[in-house]
């Protein structure tokens, strides 16, 4: 096993590197530097991480000279909104920033959405650098150049492709991240096993315990083998055209799940049960092999939680209409082959019929 490594992720207009490994948060100020000529710039972390790691990045880099604006938020869901996106664009400017300064992004997949989307719209569009702390932002959310916030109608439904002028997956900041957060974060792993890769899919529920203690060696090869997927997805389909679709694998029914739920039920764990639905609905459809959903619902049980009390099928379904994927009215769905197989559909996604998809959602929230 290597434990470290960069990767490269093709963009319409060049290419950024993601770093990945233990302790590779030192390449940091260096980054900065390249993308600040002023060498000023926003590092942007909630509540929860600006004490953990936001405080110490942001004083290894005024050692190097640099000069960082210190900018916290309220640590949650609810924190990703317009309103906090116009708070923090605000300060910057109050701060006096300019377009030779960057955006470093420090936190879990609110921050580096949130950040990034910041980053996007700030004078009309700065770098931003992502800096994950969570498995959920490391295998996915800082990767790829999608940015956004949530509104009522739904989650992610406001943003912007804007892709990071890098990413700095240190996996030793793992050690800090509360055991739930793990297991949730695990469950984007797990999903690029299941759409593309079977090996990964089997190497993560056999290093299951390591991953779950954040164990170093292990947490940066399977993170640099998911990123690696995600990375050669995005590079094929920058804007998400097609291709792109089959990492919303658990997403279309997932997304309705956290906002029924008012995002009590965290993210990992309604893509998790997004995923044992859509893998069900798939086999009611003849288009996933039997026996998927169940494999599926072994690998996530250990990493998800149960739906909370007052999550109903009809408000769920209420939510499916306004789902990104929606074409022509209708709720559109990423189906497996197998594990490690999506189907190909149209553009990598399948009309369903809405009594077979409700029925498998009622089966998911009756055994949840």
């Amino acid at each position: 096993m290597i434990h470290s490594g960069r990767v490269d992720v093709r963009t319409g207009v060049g290419s950024y590197p993601v770093f990945v490994g233990h302790g590779v948060a030192r390449v940091l100020p260096g980054l900065v530097a390249e993308r600040a000529a002023s060498g000023r710039f926003a590092l942007i972390s909630d509540s929860n991480v600006s004490p953990l790691h936001g405080e110490r990045l942001a004083e290894a880099c005024r050692v190097s000279g640099l000069d960082p604006t210190l900018l916290s938020f309220p640590a949650g869901e609810a924190s990703k909104t317009r309103g906090r996106w116009m708070t923090l664009t605000d300060e910057m400017l109050e701060a006096g920033l300019g377009r030779d300064s960057c955006v470093v992004a420090v936190g879990g997949g609110v921050t580096t959405d949130l950040g990034g989307f910041v980053a996007s719209t700030y004078l009309r569009g700065i770098p931003v650098i992502q800096v994950p702390t969570s498995y959920l932002a490391m295998v996915d959310a800082s990767v790829g150049g999608k940015t956004g916030v949530d509104v009522a109608a739904g989650k992610n439904l406001v943003g912007t492709f804007h892709p990071p002028a890098a990413v700095v997956a240190d996996t030793e900041l793992l050690r800090t991240l509360p055991e739930r957060n793990r297991r949730e974060g695990l469950v984007e792993a797990v999903k690029h096993g299941a759409v593309l890769d079977e090996g990964h899919f089997e190497a993560i529920e056999r290093r299951c315990d390591d991953l779950l203690r954040a164990d170093p060696d292990t947490a940066s090869d399977v993170v640099l083998a998911s990123i690696r997927i995600k990375a050669d997805v995005v590079s094929k389909d920058e804007f998400e055209g097609g291709f792109r679709h089959v990492l919303n694998f658990g997403h279309t029914i997932g997304h309705a799940l956290e906002a029924a739920s008012e995002y009590r039920l965290g993210h990992g764990s309604a893509v998790g049960l997004g995923m044992i639905t859509e893998a069900a609905i798939g086999e009611r459809v003849g288009v996933t092999a039997p026996g998927t959903r169940d494999r599926l619902k072994r690998a996530l049980d250990r990493l998800i939680d149960p739906a909370p009390p007052g999550l109903t099928l009809e408000r769920t379904v209420a939510y499916l209409g306004q789902d990104k994927k929606v074409r022509r009215g209708r709720p559109r769905y990423v189906l497996l082959a197998c594990v490690g197989e999506t189907s190909r559909g149209v553009a990598w996604t399948h009309d369903v019929p809405d009594e077979v998809a409700h029925r498998a959602l009622r089966e998911v929230l009756d055994a949840a």
